[in-house]
């Protein structure tokens, strides 16, 4: 890499200059910010110096500079601009690499290692008492896109789901079935699955909240009047049963669940989400509790007189953990216990990463301290790869409430904004109507993940679906529609030779879109590092917008010099490639026209 060599310059530069070993890491090397492209393709950081050099940042900065043209034959010239070395390449440099470079598809992108070690990456986890929702996009676009992003840097990935298909929130949807659904089905309601479930679980809180309403009225508090529901009491009762493997419950419990798995795969196509293989919670919570029994015999934990068992953590800065309920019957935590442990002995992964939103923060830092305490030396390779949470301009949402987005209504009001604003554009009057359909759907979906992707996971965000489809700015939109700028031009130029030579003069247009190019690797390394595709996303969008930059500002099919066309040519072909890639990085597909 370009900055590593001339960081390695620098260190042997300010070795010779000031008598001082530093180390590389010392150096800082960036690419120089647009403003003043002209006067250096990358900047070295002059003021952490200064203690070294005891001299002013400008003086410094000429003593290093004059030191690497002695000593960097690729360099050309340097600048100084307020503390910044600004250094810049012989265009020889830029041209060779493009010329190695830009008939490579997959340009930056690692071939996967099959012997080292896989990853895990959980995601997705829905329950089975509701259909899945924007929440659940950010989930799923998140860990679908990190999975991406490191199987590009080589590592094997094994991408798992945990379906959450027990518990007292199951209970609930089964109860208000059983009380007032009059056997109502999918095919009697014509209704996906997922979502007649989902309106079940509604439905109970709704009663529930009727019946609380009535006991408050007699006197009692919030919490007594819930406490003493007999709805409540009923679903409890249901779990109980469950677990006792009562056939009636377990029936039911099956017949529902498989409308649900139905209505999830429907969206995960939709969505574009496959996983290698899936885990439910209904068969992992067993071996969750022989792990918490054997953590009792082993007097890791320890159990409470009404038979519920716990860990206290106090001495790890935290508090004492149920692990196991007092009528026997088990939490997330021991399911949780379960899956780890059979995902270990399935993979031994070299790590395992829980995609999981920033409100189960606490859980995570438990599940990996109780592995621990329990010998699971293994449990250093646990990750919590948490988010923030996603919102509508309007606020937050609540899936007890039936106040969601739901994830299927999204896909469909995207792909309809998508065909609404393409037909205003009018470019597509030649397209067959399969054509048409499929460009709406990539562009729809492709607004849809960018906009989710493009921001921070850490960070908590607004989704505004009419910002998210400008065609315009910061979009997936945006992007698709240079990269199917570039395949216009390809098609066009299929004939013409791409041969060009290193003395071939460069357009500060040209040398920096070429190092956009060249970053995609370290680019990609970055994201990650970071396990953020927001590094990608944003790249992406960076790099488009030099590409229209560039394409304004210079000719390429009318170009009379045959090597600057053949090197633009070049330049737009590497930059398709890394616009495809790293969009198919997030999950996004890219139209050939648009």
């Amino acid at each position: 890499m370009v900055q590593e060599l001339l960081a390695l310059k620098a260190v042997n530069a300010i070795s010779i200059l000031f008598d001082v070993q530093i180390d590389t890491d010392d150096v800082t090397i960036q690419r120089t910010i647009s403003n003043f492209r002209e006067q250096g393709d990358y900047s070295l950081v002059v003021f952490p110096l200064l203690k070294i050099s005891k001299k002013s940042p400008e003086e410094t900065a000429r003593m290093i500079g004059d030191k690497l043209l002695e000593t960097t034959p690729e360099l050309d010239s340097y600048t100084v601009i307020k503390g910044f070395l600004n250094l810049k390449l012989k265009d020889a440099v830029w041209i060779n690499f493009l010329n190695d470079n830009y008939a490579l598809e997959k340009f930056g992108i690692v071939s996967v290692n099959d012997e080292e070690p896989p990853v895990v990456v959980e995601f997705s986890s829905p329950n089975t008492n509701k259909p899945l929702h924007l929440g659940h996009i950010r989930n799923n676009l998140l860990g679908d896109s990190v999975s991406r992003i490191l199987n590009a840097n080589g590592q094997k990935v094994i991408k798992v789901n945990l379906v959450n298909d027990r518990g007292i929130h199951i209970c609930k949807s089964m109860l208000a079935w059983k009380l007032f659904g009059n056997d109502a089905s999918p095919e009697s309601t014509s209704k996906k699955g997922d979502k007649l479930v989902g309106d079940f679980y509604v439905l109970f809180d709704k009663k529930l909240k009727e019946e609380v309403a009535q006991l408050k009225e007699q006197g009692m508090s919030e919490e007594e009047a819930t406490a003493a529901s007999t709805l409540m009491a009923k679903a409890r009762q249901m779990l109980i049963l469950w677990e006792q493997q009562d056939v009636d419950v377990r029936s039911l419990w099956s017949r529902m669940n498989t409308w649900v798995y139905s209505g999830f795969e429907q969206t995960y196509k939709k969505l574009g989400i496959e996983f290698d293989k899936t885990y439910y919670e209904s068969d992992t919570y067993l071996l969750g509790k022989e792990i918490v029994e054997d953590g009792v015999n082993r007097n890791v934990l320890y159990r409470k007189d009404d038979n519920s068992v716990w860990i206290d953590l106090a001495a790890d800065g935290l508090d004492e953990k149920l692990l196991l309920r007092a009528d026997g019957t088990s939490v997330y935590m021991t399911q949780d216990l379960g899956t780890a442990q059979l995902r270990y002995d399935e993979f031994h992964p070299k790590s395992m990463i829980y995609v999981v939103g920033n409100e189960q923060n606490y859980h995570f830092d438990v599940l990996k301290l109780v592995l621990g305490k329990l010998g699971k030396y293994w449990s250093e390779s646990l990750m919590h790869l948490s988010y923030g949470m996603v919102e509508l301009p309007e606020g937050k949402m609540k899936s007890r409430e039936g106040k969601v987005v739901d994830a299927d209504d999204l896909v469909e009001e995207m792909i309809n904004t998508a065909r609404e604003m393409t037909l205003e554009l009018g470019k597509i009057e030649d397209f067959e109507n399969e054509e048409a359909l499929e460009l709406y759907r990539k562009v729809g979906l492709g607004a849809l993940k960018y906009f989710i992707l493009k921001v921070d996971p850490k960070k908590n965000m607004v989704f505004n679906p009419a910002e998210s489809i400008d065609f315009n700015g910061n979009t997936g939109p945006f992007i698709q529609y240079t990269y199917a700028r570039i395949q216009s031009i390809i098609r066009k130029a299929q004939d013409i030779d791409i041969a060009f030579s290193s003395s071939t003069p460069l357009h500060n247009k040209e040398i920096g879109l070429i190092i956009l190019n060249y970053s995609f690797p370290q680019m990609l390394q970055q994201a990650a590092g970071e396990f953020s595709p927001s590094v990608i996303a944003n790249y992406l969008y960076e790099l488009a917008k030099e590409y229209n930059q560039f394409y304004h500002e210079l000719t390429i099919l009318k170009e009379d010099d045959t090597e600057k066309k053949a090197l633009r040519l070049a330049l737009s072909r590497l930059t398709s490639y890394n616009l495809k890639n790293g969009m198919q990085m997030l999950g996004i597909e890219m139209p050939d026209r648009m």
